[in-house]
């Protein structure tokens, strides 16, 4: 298959106070591939982060006051724009966070609809009449409720979907008339280097985003800061629990980790499940916190099942994600593949049976595929973030239903079944944030709530969810007699 074209190694500078500033300390960005030079940016020293946090708190007298069709015109010069640079983003992304150049191509083209919704949502945040007259002393009274910007928004993003989650805490943000102050992933920081110069040229204010990559007690700084009313984190739940201690009163979201389960019933689709559950599982080397990791298939169809999966599986094409035919890239760096081969060997030694893959090549893990595990295994209760799922039977409904539960994590699950009393009854017993039926776990369309409980999360991302949780509903009571 054709390898799509390098982008240039080029030098990146980050965006502070409507400024682009070349100079400090070099963050250089390398492939997780092969580990050539993607592009360099620069690490933002205390002094420039300060200036970021005052710009925004200047920049929000502007953008609290700014009409819905001046913010989304801007989020529609946005959408526009990626748009026509739609394939400069994409190698961007191939690049520096080695996600496979269609998988890339596919997280463009979701930002790109991330924007366009915000750009939407913006004109209907609107509010509500309450009647006040519910007793003789309140008669003539009534109440307005409108929803107003919280402020100031520290947002700290991570890497495996560096434009995407990106454009998740920054559209919501401009649709809310909120500013932001961003911390990119130091692996992955270049994408949103070059979403930020997008929108700095769509129109929006000077100051009301800041994109600075700063060292891990500099972020602290960023999450402590009183004047930032909102901190919105993604990324592992140990840092972003931590984080949540240190954001004092200010409110926080927190998109987390998940190790998320997926139970195929006798009456699935057995070829269209296992289609799906490949998909879920191995997209992007199975480094998202919804990707499929255990897969609980109902003992009459196990067999079939595990043939269907292991022959799609099989097929999956590792390698050079900028091939056009790549399927599973490499991890993000070798560190983390190393870690995933020790799980998977950690496994087996303990009685897993491997059915597929297992052996790691430099960043690049085969996709794997395992079965008779044991549920303390590390493969099992914690986040695996790598391109293995563990595939087990089950008798009874009620108890594959408690053992889903049995998590610290409660994400998302995917159920196939087409049986509506067993969909009913997943819904109210699983703990998790959604359960796609009919569909895997990393189902996800990017203007439904998106979140989880337990250590997966707090709060909720996609658009209208996202803008209710950047602003604060105020209300107006009248007495007009």
């Amino acid at each position: 298959m054709p390898v799509s074209a390098k982008i240039p190694v080029k030098s990146f500078p980050f965006l502070l106070d409507g400024e682009w500033v070349a100079q400090g300390a070099p963050l250089e960005v390398r492939s997780p591939y092969d580990g050539s030079a993607v592009g360099t940016t620069f690490w933002a020293t205390r002094e420039q982060l300060e200036r970021a946090i005052a710009s925004s708190v200047r920049a929000f007298e502007k953008t609290r006051h700014m009409a819905s069709y001046e913010r989304q015109q801007i989020l529609r010069a946005v959408t526009d724009a990626i748009a026509a640079r739609k394939e400069e983003f994409a190698q961007l992304i191939t690049q520096e966070a080695g996600k496979p150049i269609k998988t890339a191509r596919a997280e463009v083209d979701r930002a790109i609809f991330t924007f366009e919704i915000a750009a939407e949502e913006t004109v209907r945040i609107g509010g509500e009449w309450i009647p006040m007259d519910l007793l003789p002393s309140t008669v003539g009274r009534s109440g307005i409720v409108r929803r107003f910007p919280l402020g100031p928004v520290a947002a700290i993003s991570p890497f495996n979907f560096p434009l995407n989650l990106v454009a998740h805490k920054i559209a919501p943000a401009i649709a809310s008339g909120c500013t932001m102050v961003l911390k990119p992933a130091p692996k992955t920081p270049l994408s949103s280097l070059l979403l930020a110069e997008v929108i700095s040229k769509a129109g929006w204010p000077a100051g009301a985003l800041n994109v600075v990559s700063l060292s891990n007690e500099d972020a602290q700084v960023l999450v402590a800061d009183e004047r930032l009313k909102m901190l919105t984190f993604t990324g592992s739940g140990a840092v972003g629990w931590r984080l949540k201690q240190m954001a004092g009163k200010k409110k926080v979201v927190l998109e987390l980790g998940g190790n998320a389960a997926v139970i195929v019933h006798s009456d699935a689709d057995v070829e269209y499940a296992a289609e799906r559950c490949v998909a879920g599982g191995f997209s992007y080397a199975g480094q998202s916190c919804i990707s499929v990791q255990r897969i609980y298939v109902q003992r009459g169809i196990e067999e079939p099942f595990t043939k269907a999966l292991l022959a799609k599986v099989a097929k999956l094409k590792t390698g050079d994600p900028s091939d056009e035919g790549c399927d599973v890239g490499p991890m993000i760096n070798e560190d983390a593949a190393k870690r995933a081969e020790a799980w998977i060997e950690q496994a087996v030694a303990e009685g897993a049976k491997l059915l597929a893959g297992g052996k790691r090549r430099g960043s690049i893990v085969e996709p794997t595929v395992l079965t008779r595990t044991k549920p303390q295994m590390r493969v099992n209760c914690e986040e695996v973030f790598a391109p293995v799922v563990v595939v087990e039977r089950y008798d009874d409904f009620d108890q594959v239903l408690r053992t889903v539960n049995d998590s610290p994590y409660g994400l998302q699950a995917g159920l196939f079944t087409r049986d509506a009393k067993l969909i009913l009854q997943a819904y109210e017993t699983l703990e998790v944030g959604g359960l796609m039926v009919g569909e895997v776990s990393s189902f996800r369309i990017d203007h439904m709530p998106y979140g989880g409980i337990k250590d997966s999360g707090l709060g909720r991302e996609g658009l209208r969810y996202s803008i209710e949780e950047m602003t604060e509903p105020k209300l107006l009571m009248l007495n007009l007699r």
